[in-house]
């Protein structure tokens, strides 16, 4: 492991720490980058995941994608775990907390938007920051492609039923521009990069200048991109992690429950099914994070900017990264529980 690997959690901290600071200290900052923003999809954050998503994608070899059809354990553990028990283990899990536990400190109309905005993650299955982890873990990449893209699919047509039911209304609106904006951003313009520098490399270069030089020098590509991308989230943050540090701490703690519970069924789940670990890992890692954008937009336009469930959908951003750092160095010092690729 390099330098950034080694001590990622350290970097990690650092990056928070400096994004708070960053937004409390430069404020122009964030408000500069705040306007390069269109449909809820920061621009300069989208740039940087391209960082983190290209080198995942130069390693798809866009003909082992058709094999993927003939393996399809991973693709049920995902699609189940993230459309017939996510939704729901979330709406349980933060009603409990919410309603029960935590009621002597928030209201009960709070408590509510609180629920209201988990349910809205709960509902929501990553789509971009998925292929860091699973770059992290070393999962395949054409699999994983895969997997994100049949995610997205059954996302144009659950959401909004899954979300009108738990939520207990009749008037969802899903912004489709944000999930077809971050679809094109995140997905599409990576993959086409990808693939044709793959080619454009191995056609006058050769596969193993490709895989021994080319490849190479975007080890540490992902791990920059992703410190930098924290920094930023946290600079726009900053005010609400201070003005509500009570209520951030109490609204994380059942994010963090969950994410760890479906992290566990999944995993557990394609362990059971003898998958390969470069399979469980990423199916692991979808439905544990969050398609965060989605979740955000839907929470403003339902229940307005400054309410108790945008603040909850802005904690699981806040969350995502640490504690998906933890689970994938889970998913790594587990590796030896699964058979061979």
């Amino acid at each position: 492991m390099g330098l950034f690997e080694r001590y990622l959690t350290i970097w990690v901290a650092l990056c928070i720490v400096v994004g708070v600071i960053v937004g409390q200290v430069l404020p122009i900052i964030p408000e500069i980058l705040s306007q390069f923003e269109y449909a809820n999809v920061s621009i300069p954050v989208a740039i940087l995941i391209w960082l983190m998503i290209y080198p995942m994608m130069l390693k798809i070899d866009f003909s082992s994608i058709v094999q993927t059809t003939k393996k399809p354990k991973g693709l049920t553990v995902t699609c189940v775990t993230n459309w017939l028990i996510k939704p729901f283990t979330m709406y349980l899990i933060a009603y409990f907390f919410f309603k029960i536990v935590f009621s002597p400190w928030i209201a009960d109309g709070l408590g509510s938007q609180y629920l209201a905005g988990a349910i809205l993650l709960g509902a929501a299955p990553c789509t971009a920051m998925v292929f860091v982890w699973s770059h992290l873990t070393n999962g395949d990449p054409a699999y994983t492609l895969v997997q994100v893209a049949v995610n997205d699919l059954i996302l144009l047509f659950a959401f909004t039923p899954i979300v009108a039911i738990l939520l207990g209304v009749t008037d969802v609106f899903v912004p489709y521009e944000t999930l077809f904006l971050s679809v094109f951003l995140f997905v599409v313009i990576p993959l086409v990069a990808g693939y044709l520098s793959r080619r454009y490399i191995i056609k006058n270069h050769g596969m193993a200048y490709f895989e021994n030089i080319f490849l190479k020098k975007f080890n540490n590509t992902t791990i920059i991109g992703l410190l930098l991308t924290l920094i930023i989230i946290f600079s726009f943050q900053g005010d609400v992690i201070l003005k509500n540090p009570l209520h951030i701490a109490l609204i994380a703690i059942p994010l963090i429950i969950q994410t760890f519970l479906i992290f566990a069924i999944a995993y557990g789940w394609s362990k059971a099914w003898k998958l390969p670990h470069n399979i469980a890992a990423p199916a692991a890692m979808i439905g544990a994070s969050n398609f965060f954008e989605l979740a955000v937009a839907v929470a403003i336009s339902l229940f307005g900017l400054e309410s108790g469930a945008t603040l909850a959908t802005v904690v699981g951003v806040l969350v995502e990264v640490p504690v998906m750092l933890v689970l994938v160095r889970i998913a790594n010092n587990t590796r030896g529980w699964f058979p061979p690729k």
